[in-house]
């Protein structure tokens, strides 16, 4: 990948920074950062890419993103008309991994924070009930001031370190370098495919935009994501047929076809490669809960 590096802005008076982003795509680019980064939404639904990771979030998802590790947040397109809304859409924190002094993850007592913090260099996923708790203490850490706040970092932290189970994000194998100049061709594609994944797009069609001949597009993308054009479209339509599948208007074929797929079999197969489950015992599942 050839995210853009982004500086987050830190007070001096305050040795990390939390907000709350009133509006949603606030950094609507593929971006990384030396911070770390904690992040629980509020509000609003969309396509999560972490390192080489492609999913839907939703209210009541926290992700924690390591140091340096490519991300990016895409809102679904009816969030952009609510500019009027009081709601937050997420909140955010950011700090670096010795905002409390150099020797401090070294010490034996902190031994869990340094290797939570080390498997989120892959990304890491918290949900449901788990997510609750984290949600508790990442209010209470906007709320805080002080020495505070500093303390309820670091129990936000041993709280996800000691969490029975935790979902990584991105591959192990996934790699990525820091080259400016392609930025933009890598959001131009991201955008492209997030823009037009509901019909079919041509090899020549997303070569072009990307200004590259179809041979060398194909190269260029699988060297840089890990995957294919077609892996990483799959991803996305699943994704969104997850979305749909939850809002139950719809019945499964015609998910499938509002997706992108053009064959039931195909969608059948693939959404069970990627979510374990049928689409039917995927909604099911979900509709108990």
């Amino acid at each position: 990948m050839k995210p853009q590096h982004l500086t987050i802005p830190n007070s001096a008076d305050h040795s990390f920074s939390v907000r709350k982003d009133m509006i949603p795509n606030i950094n609507n680019r593929w971006h990384y950062h030396t911070e770390i980064e904690l992040i629980c939404f509020h509000k609003g639904t969309g396509t999560q890419f972490v390192g080489d990771n492609i999913k839907r979030f939703a209210p009541g998802d926290i992700v924690l993103v390591g140091s340096d590790l490519p991300h990016y947040w895409k809102y679904d397109s009816p969030y952009f008309d609510d500019a009027g809304s009081k709601e937050p859409y997420s909140t955010v924190i950011h700090f670096y991994d010795n905002f409390i002094g150099e020797r401090f993850l070294h010490l034996p007592e902190t031994k869990p924070i340094k290797n939570i913090l080390e498997k989120a260099k892959r990304g890491i996923l918290i949900q449901e009930k788990n997510a609750l708790e984290i949600a508790a203490y990442i209010e209470k850490i906007y709320q805080s001031d002080g020495i505070t706040k500093i303390i309820t970092l670091l129990e936000c932290l041993m709280a996800i370190a000691n969490l029975p189970q935790i979902a990584l994000l991105s591959s192990i194998g996934f790699k990525y370098d820091y080259s400016a100049s392609e930025n933009e061709r890598m959001n131009n594609i991201y955008n492209f495919a997030l823009n037009n994944f509901k019909k079919k797009i041509q090899l020549e069609e997303i070569a072009s935009v990307a200004d590259l001949v179809p041979n060398s597009f194909c190269r260029y993308f699988k060297t840089r994501t890990g995957k294919t054009f077609s892996k990483f479209l799959v991803d996305i339509r699943i994704g969104y047929s997850c979305k749909l599948i939850l809002e139950n208007k719809m019945d499964i074929k015609q998910i499938c076809f509002e997706s992108g797929f053009n064959n039931f079999a195909s969608f059948h197969k693939s959404f069970k490669m990627i979510t374990g489950k049928t689409p039917k015992l995927y909604r099911q599942t979900h509709m108990l809960t």
